[in-house]
């Protein structure tokens, strides 16, 4: 799979998560692209951390307005009776559990819902972001990343990163499956039918639980 089918591939299956009523905040680079494949007729209010309630589906060139970005710095739309404020506010929304869903990418996610998703050791960022707070404030966190980076297994039986927060991830949405973080384990749900069981188990750390339903993350 080429790098836009991989992208297409998990933020349409991770557009099925949303459900009517919904707020729903969208972390930086897979996640940006989810609002592209929400179904039609699905009622969601799209959370940007630096301040909107009420972002659309990403614009075409010609329509982008340089005073509407995400927290990425990437363009972004508003939908009718969208509202915007700082971040402050932003935060606080976050901060007092009023958001459903939030979608993260990862650089490591292991069996036990722990998340590292902001540094590497000995390289310089900017910043933490946002993330602590929305893992810890969110209802449920899914992660949507690539299975793997650059052949280095990402999901793991314990992440060797510093963490962003300890036990929040619910859900694991890769290319080639759909994970669950239970008790017992990691159970893969769902499987891209392009790769096989044992490809996806080779591809990450952890040891996986298969489900006895197991089923197509490509199908509606």
């Amino acid at each position: 799979m080429n790098k836009d089918e991989i992208i297409e591939v998990i933020a349409r299956r991770a557009a099925k998560e949303m459900r009517d009523g919904y707020v729903v905040n969208l972390g930086i680079g897979i996640p940006t692209h989810i609002p592209n494949y929400i179904p039609e007729g699905t009622h969601i209010t799209l959370q940007c951390e630096n301040g909107m309630l009420g972002v659309g589906p990403t614009p075409d060139e010609e329509d982008e307005d340089p005073n509407l970005f995400s927290a990425g710095g990437g363009c972004i739309s508003a939908t009718p009776g969208a509202s915007s404020f700082d971040s402050a506010t932003s935060f606080a929304i976050i901060r007092g559990g009023h958001v459903d869903i939030t979608m993260l990418g990862a650089l490591q996610v292991d069996e036990k819902g722990n998340l590292a998703n902001w540094i590497i050791p000995g390289k310089r960022v900017p910043g933490m972001g946002g993330a602590m707070d929305l893992v810890v404030g969110a209802r449920h966190t899914i992660v949507t990343m690539e299975h793997t980076a650059r052949g280095d297994k990402k999901i793991l039986k314990e992440c060797t990163l510093p963490l962003t927060a300890a036990g929040k991830v619910s859900k694991i949405i890769t290319e080639m499956g759909v994970m669950e973080v239970k008790p017992e384990g990691l159970v893969l749900t769902e499987i891209n039918p392009v790769f096989t069981v044992e490809q996806v188990q080779d591809a990450t750390d952890a040891k996986l639980i298969i489900a006895d339903n197991l089923k197509n993350m490509l199908e509606n």
